[in-house]
């Protein structure tokens, strides 16, 4: 099913979770693995213990899309598996990772449209065991000022689109993440006010139609 958007908001919402993955991927070339050297390992491996330390996450985010369209709201992910993006009104957007399906919900027009959770490039960040080298290859890292940059690809499949993940460092927090979806468009998700490690109620992650009925009943 293929909901009703406007075409930005079909854009933005496309690029933050993937929703082009649905159509047959093209044929690509394999990816091409950045050059990394001792210390960008170190930092890479720094941020695979940072990852998989995460099981439960709150925060504020901003979104940002190529075609100059914004959205606030409050994101909770719980691994693995698990998120909600909680679009400040009057957006009528809801999305809900509940460990098998991506669900965008638009409650205005009361239809909602299911993903597979594998099939999105967020599930990097929601998979049990966080890997950058196990089904992923690292195409960029870049180190600034108290920040670290890596962009990825699906080896098996990288014209899915990239993503890109952006931390501080001293101490290393997740700040920000970018998707590049096949068609290339960018949309850019920043976070605030995160807090790690907070208690999260499981219904968060449980989806209720607006029909009045819950995803495990469709």
């Amino acid at each position: 099913m293929t909901l009703a958007f406007g075409p930005s908001r079909r854009a933005g919402l496309a690029a933050l979770f993937g929703a082009l993955l649905l159509a047959l991927p093209a044929a690509a070339a394999p990816p091409r693995a950045a050059a990394l050297s001792p210390q960008d390992r170190a930092d890479i491996q720094r941020i695979e213990q940072f990852l998989n330390g995460v099981h439960t996450m709150t925060a504020r985010f901003q979104q940002f899309s190529q075609d100059g369209g914004t959205a606030s709201g409050s994101v909770y992910l719980s691994r693995p598996g698990r998120m909600r993006f909680e679009y400040d009104k009057p957006s009528p957007i809801l999305i809900v990772a509940d460990g098998t399906f991506v669900v965008y919900l638009d409650y205005s027009l009361k239809t909602s449209a299911y993903l597979p959770i594998g099939s999105t490039p967020a599930w990097f960040l929601l998979r049990d065991h966080i890997s950058l080298s196990d089904g992923v290859t690292v195409t960029r890292f870049e180190r600034g000022p108290d920040v670290l940059r890596v962009s990825l690809v699906e080896t098996k499949s990288p014209e899915n689109g990239t993503l890109t993940l952006v931390f501080s460092d001293h101490p290393l927090q997740l700040r920000q993440w970018t998707i590049v979806d096949q068609e290339g468009k960018m949309t850019t998700v920043s976070l605030s006010d995160v807090r790690y490690g907070v208690p999260l109620n499981p219904n968060l992650f449980t989806f209720v139609d607006p029909r009045g009925k819950t995803q495990n009943e469709k």
